[in-house]
């Protein structure tokens, strides 16, 4: 099919797809500058109304158990409150990276319903780091509908010491010393930046905090490319890392689902900065979170999930979705997706291609190409913990880009966000992370905490 000129080699479907794009984004804007000048009363009618027509037709009102608890999740505003809804007390504490970001981390000490005597102390337990994935914050870790399918919680009453990440730029995260969020600077960062700064600053000043020689590093998406490209880089990392235990890992994913926008991406990735603009990408979605009833609101992404990766999410009950869908979006940069998709056309786990070429003047035979994140040299153990529907991870490729000690464990039926909230994760996934932390660790606390599993339980209050 012949290509349109002036934009590179794109087919005339994926311009028209371009051209309806930039619409549609337009018109999503004009609406929302509309909304911000509505009076609160007319937002709220809206609100109802929403409400109204969701139950028309005398839909049945769910009143289980599960539908009361994913309502308290649904209400709770952020990762403290979150974690009171189980009785967990959480820390806080902040991270200055050496690029100036204030990184905002959380922190859980103690088991349910106790209190640490003295915090942001070692508790001389082992310790492990949880880290999310693109577009979210440290909530997506404890937003499920009971206790015993929420990894962290388990970990805690296992006896170890688990910490919680949060990029810049997301909802903890938001500020520099640099520069304003308001600020295109701010938001000059990539998956490069995450690896340079944001992994191995976090890492080093949880250690500093429990005085441990190593930690456990759990990643989940996004967060364990930043683990991958962290450990290839910083080779002193591998040895303050124990295991690194990545669930629903993600390198150098084939593309979306939808192609049309997987074409329009891969032709030309820096059209997102046409779109998006420079900043924070998706910024609109707090809004319409807050003005949409919560049950359509998880209609829409799940239909945004099926279109862009073909995802069913039928491991995912409706009330975990009700309760996760509200926790699930955080802010991020326009530059890091731009970077993943990067990483999709040229199909390689590769840094920041700042040398932007038109698909015209490539060649067989280039000059330049961008420099690759050697993760082959990762000295650290890891685990790979991936579902045989997720359509984002290639495991064969995955693997022959990762170090010949890498172990990889297939979920049957899984598929991405199933591994963190599906029906059956206390059955298919923790028992697979607790057997890899007491596995791949030489700590005699380690294996002590993990030893515990068949006496030790966490309840709903």
């Amino acid at each position: 099919m012949a290509g349109v000129p002036l934009i590179g080699r794109l087919s005339p479907r994926e311009y028209v797809a371009l051209v309806f794009g930039s619409l549609f984004i337009l018109v999503e804007g004009f609406i929302r500058i509309i909304i911000l000048f509505l009076p609160k009363p007319v937002i709220n009618w809206f609100y109802k109304r929403s409400r109204a027509l969701f139950h028309l037709g005398g839909r049945p009102r769910d009143k289980s158990a599960e539908k009361k608890q994913a309502d308290r999740i649904l209400a709770a505003r952020d990762f403290g409150e979150l974690c009171n809804v189980y009785g967990y007390i959480h820390e806080e504490h902040v991270v200055l990276t050496k690029d100036g970001y204030l990184l905002g981390l959380h922190r859980l000490p103690s088991k349910q319903g106790k209190k640490k005597d003295s915090p942001g102390t070692s508790t001389g337990n082992p310790v492990v780091y949880l880290h999310h994935g693109l577009l979210m914050n440290s909530e997506i870790w404890v937003c499920l509908t009971d206790a015993e399918r929420s990894l962290p919680f388990v970990l805690v009453e296992q006896g170890f010491d688990v910490w919680f990440g949060n990029n810049r730029g997301n909802k903890y995260s938001k500020k520099s010393i640099h520069h304003g969020p308001n600020s295109s600077k701010f938001w000059d960062f990539s998956i490069d930046d995450f690896a340079w700064h944001d992994i191995p600053d976090t890492i080093n000043y949880i250690l500093e905090i429990t005085k441990a020689e190593k930690l456990s590093y759990i990643g989940f998406s996004q967060g364990t490319a930043q683990a991958f490209a962290a450990l290839s880089i910083h080779p002193q990392l591998n040895e303050k890392i124990n295991v690194f235990i990545a669930l629903a890992p993600a390198m150098n994913p084939a593309g979306l689902a939808a192609p049309i926008v997987d074409g329009l991406m891969k032709a030309s990735p820096t059209l997102l900065f046409l779109f998006f603009g420079r900043k924070s990408i998706l910024s609109s979605t707090t809004m319409w979170q807050s003005i949409i009833y919560p049950p359509i609101f998880a209609k829409v992404i799940d239909s945004s999930l099926r279109f862009l990766f073909d995802w069913h999410s039928l491991n995912i009950s409706p009330n975990q979705k009700l309760a996760a869908y509200s926790h699930l979006y955080s802010f991020a940069s326009v530059k890091s997706v731009v970077h993943w998709f990067q990483i999709m056309r040229n199909g390689v786990f590769q840094m920041y291609d700042d040398d932007v070429m038109s698909p015209i003047t490539r060649t067989s035979v280039s000059s330049y190409r961008p420099a690759r994140f050697p993760t082959r040299n990762i000295v650290t153990p890891i685990v790979l913990l991936y579902g045989d529907r997720d359509s984002l991870v290639d495991i064969d490729t995955m693997l022959s880009q990762l170090p010949d000690h890498t172990i990889a464990k297939r979920l049957h039926t899984y598929e991405h966000l199933d591994v963190l909230w599906g029906q059956n994760v206390d059955k298919d996934v923790i028992p697979e992370v607790l057997t890899a932390l007491a596995q791949h660790s030489d700590d005699k606390e380690t294996h002590a905490a993990t030893g515990g599993l068949e006496t030790t339980s966490v309840t709903s209050e």
